[in-house]
């Protein structure tokens, strides 16, 4: 049971339920899914769309509805029917309330992944439900962004105007929520909860069960730093990129150049929406550049030229969102999609990445952090010279967090040039050997 106020975190290994308990209290499980027991909301079943309670999932990008920022806070506004005097004035507080002042009019699938994320999660609060349900709000985040969404969710669950709100929220790494919370509860896979208590009480009693799941303790190490790679031989290079999206003031990525080198990983950090994303792309031969271009040895055209089959063997890419590049039926079928890879080669990127028993399972009904280890998977079974990921450890507890790391480190050694993109400080820490920022699409060197 939660009381009406309480600031509870659910806690559990990746694929233990915690999303799918978040929908169902949201009301937003299908009827065909097989539901044991009783689960009530205010005294009654959870009714979607009534306002009680308000989900931000794991993927931002699916529940966008309108073309412009403000419109899609004020869709939920509108549905619930506020005053129409009152809709704007809330629009504005909301998207200003999460460093999207002045956004009002953005195009919503041309924000980067984070800025979808800080827009999803204004639309929950301008809604002033009684149970916000936040589902690793904060993952795709850069720091600042992540402070500004916990301050103002402080700030919202603070307000006494009117019921208290009630917060239930799912985090992997949860150092940083502490202080809003006041319980934890411990989900085990397959259901069941193996600890219940305030956050001293779970992270110190309970210390190695957690570890046992493989959930992130708050100060725990993650890894020590690997020996530096130097590199060898260029397998891409890019020179003096841009791209600039029509009807915009400025370039997404501006006259950029890098190189991704044989047996190197390069990290690139920076805000939310400086251009990570759209460089990562250009680097993996997917978007064409507006000037400039990504080469790769003597190759006489550049990537975005080339036909997919060359691509995906001289470089693949694993997006944000996992599920924008699944195609197949089954887990095992995706990885055998396009390469053909060996039976081998399938059945140890499974049982590395713990999906081993999920072989059958369909792609789409995998969790968030199940999804991201999949979309690793497809894009390591080309055997690809170049490998860039967007986010790669979004939505990991800690042991699966420690062996995509090692993973990915483990094809570095062996000569794969990696690039990723990320917010972790950690995987900064424990795998770059050079370590780039941009800003404003402006690529810079800030050393390993």
């Amino acid at each position: 049971m939660v009381e009406e106020g309480e600031r509870v975190l659910l806690l559990g290994a990746s694929g233990a339920g915690k999303s799918t308990l978040l929908k169902s209290i949201a009301g937003l499980v299908e009827d065909s899914a097989r539901v044991t027991g009783r689960l009530d909301v205010l005294g009654r079943a959870p009714r979607p769309g009534d306002g009680v309670s308000a989900l931000v999932s794991q993927d931002p990008a699916s529940q966008l509805v309108m073309a412009r920022a403000g419109d899609d806070v004020a869709f939920g506004l509108e549905n619930l029917l506020v005053p129409p005097a009152e809709i704007w004035p809330r629009v504005h507080r909301a998207l200003a309330s999460m460093g999207l002042d002045g956004l009002e009019s953005a195009d919503t699938h041309r924000l980067s992944g984070g800025q979808q994320q800080r827009l999803v999660i204004a639309g929950a609060l301008a809604m002033r439900p009684r149970l916000l349900l936040l589902d690793e709000p904060t993952a795709l985040l850069d720091p600042q962004g992540g402070d500004e969404v916990r301050r103002h969710v402080s700030s919202a669950l603070g307000t006494t105007d009117g019921p208290p709100m009630t917060l239930i929220l799912v985090e992997h790494r949860v150092g940083d929520w502490l202080p809003l919370l006041d319980r934890v509860v411990v989900l085990e896979p397959g259901g069941g909860v193996v600890a219940d208590g305030t956050p001293d009480e779970v992270f110190t009693r309970h210390a190695r069960l957690l570890a046992d799941l493989g959930a992130w303790v708050p100060g725990s190490p993650a890894l020590p730093r690997s020996a530096a790679r130097h590199g060898g031989a260029d397998v891409l290079a890019a020179k003096h990129v841009s791209l600039r999206y029509p009807d915009t003031a400025r370039a997404a990525v501006a006259d950029a150049s890098l190189e991704l080198r044989s047996g190197q990983a390069t990290g690139i950090v920076g805000a939310n929406g400086s251009g990570k994303s759209t460089l990562g792309r250009m680097l993996a031969g997917l978007v064409q550049p507006t000037t400039g271009s990504v080469e790769s040895g003597k190759a006489q055209k550049p990537l975005h030229r080339w036909k997919s089959g060359p691509l995906s063997r001289q470089v693949t890419m694993v997006f944000q969102n996992p599920e924008h590049q699944f195609l197949a039926r089954t887990v095992a079928d995706e990885l055998r999609v396009g390469a053909q890879p060996s039976v081998a080669i399938t059945e140890g990127l499974l049982e590395r990445l713990r999906l081993n028993h999920l072989a059958g399972a369909d792609p789409f009904t995998l969790s968030g952090g199940e999804q991201r280890r999949l979309s690793v998977a497809t894009a390591l079974a080309s055997a690809p010279r170049a490998v860039v990921l967007d986010e790669p450890t979004y939505g990991q507890d800690r042991r699966t967090w420690l062996e995509l790391v090692t993973l990915l480190g483990g094809i570095a050694d062996d000569g794969v040039a990696v690039c990723f993109i990320s917010h972790d400080r950690d995987l900064l820490h424990v795998l770059a050997d050079r370590a780039l920022t941009m800003t404003d699409g402006t690529l810079s060197e800030t050393g390993p």
